[in-house]
């Protein structure tokens, strides 16, 4: 008899919702449960039990995923993780690195997985190329998003950029020697705009740009190896690999088996949870990039206020 697993998802907003479409289609999920402090986010949802107070799923969730805005994800995650019960909270971790160490540290004494949501990682294409990356020398992303009109209590760094400089970490296995950035308040309070310059002890330089007042939407990733480039689109999930031959440049498109990304991530999040498999791997990366993005925003606030 296959145990059926209780989910509760905090936050149905507009990646809550897909969450909850997601969590609906896993065959081992049986009731899920929705809490938002606003009941006209679970209007539409009229069959699912609902709780305006998080806190009210502590008896009833074997698991919970956390969608609601950021500067709520250090409260809501570490109410969970008190109680032992495994967290998926969106990205960033947490509003600041001090938060994140709390949090990190918090799962580590109870034991607990706390996943957190760079959805990027699971990307086809991604996932394609990650073992065939050797010591890259250049790197440069693009980032674009029209307005969103959420996540507005955030910069496009904590917002956007984060998934990238995740992506970085996980290719570049050096620390960061300097840092560069700007940024530009648009619309927002927080930059809408910004770009980042990262130069790591061995020599690698990432060049990182994002955006969410662009026209259009562009998620790319170009990694430069000694003889050797690739090309990255995450949106499209393509890669295009481009080698030296004698005196030419020969483009090889690598094939890719195309999955939803956010799908197989709480896949893999309901497999550690049923396997009771613990690791701090996937939050000490995500609590790493949020602490690089926090030294960019603060490069940018300086800049700001000269």
């Amino acid at each position: 008899m296959i145990l059926m697993l209780k989910v509760g998802i905090v936050g149905v907003g507009k990646l809550g919702k897909i969450h909850l479409r997601i969590y609906s289609e896993i065959k081992i999920i049986g009731t899920i449960y929705l809490a938002d402090s606003n009941p006209e986010a679970v209007a539409e949802y009229p069959d699912y039990k609902y709780f305006a107070d998080y806190r009210q799923l502590k008896d009833k969730v074997d698991l919970v995923s956390i969608a609601a805005p950021t500067s709520n994800h250090y409260e809501i995650a570490s109410f969970f993780l008190n109680h032992k019960i495994p967290v998926l909270v969106e990205k960033p971790l947490t509003q600041n690195g001090n938060e994140a160490k709390k949090i990190v540290a918090l799962a580590k004494k109870n034991q607990t997985l706390l996943f957190v949501g760079h959805v990027e990682r699971y990307n086809s294409a991604y996932l394609a190329i990650k073992k065939i990356i050797k010591n890259p020398l250049f790197i440069e992303c693009h980032r674009l998003n029209p307005y969103p009109g959420r996540s507005l209590d955030i910069s496009v760094v904590l917002d956007l950029m984060i998934h990238d400089l995740d992506i970085i970490l996980g290719l570049i296995k050096d620390k960061v020697k300097k840092v560069e950035a700007k940024g530009v308040k648009v619309i927002s309070p927080t930059a809408d705009i910004a770009n980042a310059r990262l130069t790591f002890k061995k020599g690698c330089v990432a060049n990182i740009t994002s955006s969410r007042i662009s026209e259009k939407k562009e998620r790319k990733i170009r990694i430069f190896m000694s003889n050797c480039y690739i090309s990255l689109d995450y949106a499209q999930q393509t890669v295009e690999i481009y080698r030296k031959n004698k005196n030419e440049i020969v483009k090889r498109c690598l094939p890719i088996n195309k999955e939803e990304p956010l799908k197989r991530e709480i896949v893999d999040f309901v497999r550690l949870v049923k396997t009771k498999k613990f690791s701090l791997d996937y939050a000490k990366r995500a609590k790493n990039a949020l602490i690089l993005a926090c030294k960019i925003d603060s490069h940018i606030n300086k800049q700001a206020n000269r």
